[in-house]
């Protein structure tokens, strides 16, 4: 069994859907992990002040990982290392050892400044805590999950390792690993530490994330190590490319640091909807989106620097095609099986219907930008697959720059515009519950993330025009059957209305279960009778049992 499992660890997956499907397969691992994290949090805490304190404690060391750590992030680190590797391992591996004892002294150096100045940065950043007795709480959380991003930026620099040898089973494992830990740290340590056991499971997952890739590397012998005295031309030229992608990068991180910030200000318990929220959207952005630009990276830099324009050109519409034949039908099936599946996830304990409701409300909101966050993260890696980082850039940070000011203008109109206010909560149907103003950040959020993903394409279609009709035909058939999806979904939910006992859980995970079954197979009738190339595709791929897929050698160059 062991044997079995290290084998599976060990094998190369070729050939773009089938490497996708795999790291979508463990992603759905790990964020059904991830909701089994948030359903214990939400029984046991409610949307309350506890959980408030506990997610604002992960800002500062995430604004860490997502700034210093992206310097070993795998999009800026593949296209180099590939380079290094097409000359010599000996190079690859000073290469390697180079950049890792750049890091090494950055994070630390960095984490500890931090550290000291955790108190200040805190009143700053959250001044509604500062006031209170919990407050000596969150900077000792926030010191603790100081940890996590020093591991997890190690885990990312390995895995780059194991990214361009094709290794995804141990690439998709590794956030499984993360919420492992975490989960344990909830159920185990919380009830022996309190709340710095819920942090302390955070940093033990970080540990896990990055051990399961140490294995393959040590066997590779490509293990990192310091390395004296620094060579400043190795490490200057990732730098210089890293800091437009830490800038990009970053400035999402500072805009949802801004809306946590403006959380913070509204009613107990806006942090902890905000959140909820934010990762139920997350799961099929993980799935779908993450996953097909991962497994299409390595393969656009290789055609890319091999000078195959075509080809290139070839894998990103069929990259996007597929994309957009997940994300738009899981988009709708979202927005109107909000609540149902809120409720089923989340419903437990402390967490009541107002707080399904406000989550189910900020959900849906999230949802509509699902297909603009999935295309952005994929024409972002085409970029960086080029080298060029400057287009990101600027399209990031304006992007970002819209989120913070239309969340900030959209929270200012709804206390202040009855018409407004009344026009949204009835909508969302949430117009007799406390607390909806926290609803404008997801939106505000939205706008800016479908800003992002329009200049993205039409940047991207203005270097090649042969890119569009394909992609465009695809969302326009796609769109037209996931809507009459989503109404058969929509209007099957009163049938089962009387059939289910809604007051239970099982009555209101059954009503979604079957209602989205029936639209979901409505959709595919339909594209079956449109004669869907994508559909055809997705048949065909997953035929091929991408569990057990052929292992290759090597590639000769590296």
């Amino acid at each position: 069994m062991v044997k079995k499992v290290l084998s599976l660890l060990h094998k190369e997956i070729t050939g773009l859907h089938q490497a996708a499907y795999l790291l979508g397969l463990f992603a759905l691992s790990s964020q059904v992990l991830a909701l089994i994290r948030d359903r214990i949090l939400a029984a046991q805490f409610g949307a309350g002040n506890i959980l408030d304190l506990y997610y604002a404690a992960f800002r500062i060391p995430d604004f860490i990982f997502v700034t210093v750590a992206s310097l070993v992030s795998i999009s800026v680190l593949i296209p180099y290392l590939i380079e290094q590797f097409q000359k010599s391992e000996e190079e690859a591996k000073e290469f390697i050892n180079q950049i890792f004892t750049f890091f090494f002294l950055v994070i630390v150096s960095i984490s500890a400044l931090v550290f000291i100045l955790t108190p200040f940065l805190l009143r700053f950043i959250f001044p509604s805590f500062a006031s209170e007795d919990s407050f000596s709480d969150l900077v000792m959380l926030s010191r603790i999950l100081l940890l996590s991003p020093i591991f997890l930026g190690f885990s990312n620099l390995l895995a780059s390792i194991t990214q361009i040898n094709n290794r995804f089973f141990i690439y998709a494992i590794s956030p499984i690993l993360y919420n492992v830990g975490i989960i344990a740290g909830i159920v185990v340590l919380y009830p022996i530490m309190g709340l710095t056991g819920l942090v302390w499971g955070v940093v033990i997952g970080a540990v896990l994330h990055f051990g399961v890739q140490m294995p393959f590397v040590i066997q590779k012998k490509l293990l990192p190590t310091l390395s004296f005295p620094l060579r400043l031309d190795l490490v200057r030229k990732v730098v210089f490319n890293s800091v437009p992608r830490t800038i990009a990068v970053s400035s999402n991180e500072i805009a949802q640091l801004f809306l946590i910030s403006f959380a913070s200000f509204l009613a107990v318990g806006s942090i902890s909807i905000f959140n909820f929220s934010f990762h139920l959207q997350s799961v099929p952005f993980s799935i779908i989106g993450v996953s097909y630009s991962l497994a299409a990276f390595p393969a656009l830099t290789r055609l890319f620097s091999s000078g195959n324009i075509d080809k290139f050109l070839e894998q990103m519409i069929v990259s996007s095609r597929h994309i957009i034949f997940w994300s738009v039908p899981v988009s709708v099936m979202f927005v109107v099986l909000r609540a149902q599946i809120v409720r089923t996830i989340l419903g437990a304990g402390k967490f009541g219907w107002s707080d399904t409701r406000l989550t189910a409300a900020a959900l849906a909101l999230f949802t509509i930008s699902l297909i603009a966050q999935n295309m952005s993260t994929l024409f972002v890696k085409s970029y960086y697959s080029r080298g060029k980082t400057k287009i990101p850039l600027i399209i990031n940070v304006i992007s970002a720059f819209i989120i913070v000011i239309v969340s900030y203008g959209l929270v200012y109109v709804f206390n202040n515009d009855f018409f407004f206010r009344d026009f949204m909560e009835s909508l969302l149907k949430v117009s007799d519950i406390p607390g909806t103003v926290v609803l404008m950040l997801p939106l505000g959020f939205s706008f800016g993330v479908i800003i992002n993903a329009v200049v993205h394409w039409i940047a991207f279609h203005l270097e090649f025009k042969e890119y569009s009709k394909p992609v465009l035909r695809t969302l326009f058939q796609i769109s037209g059957s996931s809507t009459i999806m989503g109404f058969v979904a929509y209007k099957f939910l009163d049938v089962f209305d009387d059939i289910f006992n809604l007051e239970t859980l099982r009555g209101i995970f059954f009503q979604g279960f079957f209602s989205g079954i029936i639209g979901i197979s409505t959709g595919v009738i339909v594209l079956y009778l449109l004669k869907s190339t994508e559909l055809r595709e997705v048949w065909k791929t997953l035929h091929k049992k991408i569990w057990k897929a052929k292992i290759v050698g090597p590639d000769a160059e590296l």
